[in-house]
C-alpha cells in the first residue's frame, strides 16, 4: 500500500509512550493501518535514523519519506478520526509556526534531555 504510515516514537519516555498508547488505542478500535515501532525495538536504520534522533523526535514515516515533529503528528492525526479536526488545525498559517517553535524549542528539546536524564540513572526502559 503506497499509504503504509509507520510512527517511530521513543517507547523509553513515559510521556512519549503514553501518548502512543492513545494512538494505538484509537487506531486499533478503528482498524487503521498505522505501524508503530519504538526506540528500543531497534529497525531505526531502516528508517534512516539514529538512536539519538529517534529519541530526540517523534517521527513518522510515510510513503517512504520520514517526517519529523509538527508535521508528524498532523499525519498521525488525519488518519484518526477523533483528532483530525487536530491536524486541520495545526496545519493552519497562523497555528503551525506557533506550534512548531513551541515543539521545537520546548516540548521535544525538554523531553528529550529528560530521556538523557534517564539514560544516565539507568531509568530508560520500554514503557509499551
Amino acid at each position: 500500500m503506497s499509504d503504509d504510515l509507520t510512527v517511530i516514537y521513543n517507547d523509553t519516555c513515559p510521556i512519549c509512550a503514553r501518548e502512543v498508547r492513545g494512538y494505538k488505542r484509537m487506531t486499533r478500535a478503528q482498524d487503521l493501518d498505522i505501524a508503530y515501532r519504538g526506540l528500543s525495538e531497534g529497525e531505526l536504520d531502516r528508517f534512516g535514523l539514529t538512536r539519538r534522533e529517534a529519541a530526540r523526535r517523534f517521527h513518522v514515516m510515510k510513503d517512504g519519506e520520514v517526517h519529523d515533529g509538527v508535521a508528524a503528528f498532523a499525519l498521525v492525526w488525519e488518519r484518526i478520526p477523533r483528532l483530525r479536526w487536530l491536524a486541520r488545525a495545526v496545519r493552519l498559517p497562523v497555528v503551525r509556526p506557533v506550534a512548531e517553535v513551541l515543539y521545537d524549542h520546548v516540548a521535544a528539546p525538554a523531553l528529550f534531555a529528560l530521556h538523557r536524564r534517564r539514560e544516565r540513572l539507568g531509568k530508560a526502559v520500554r514503557r509499551g
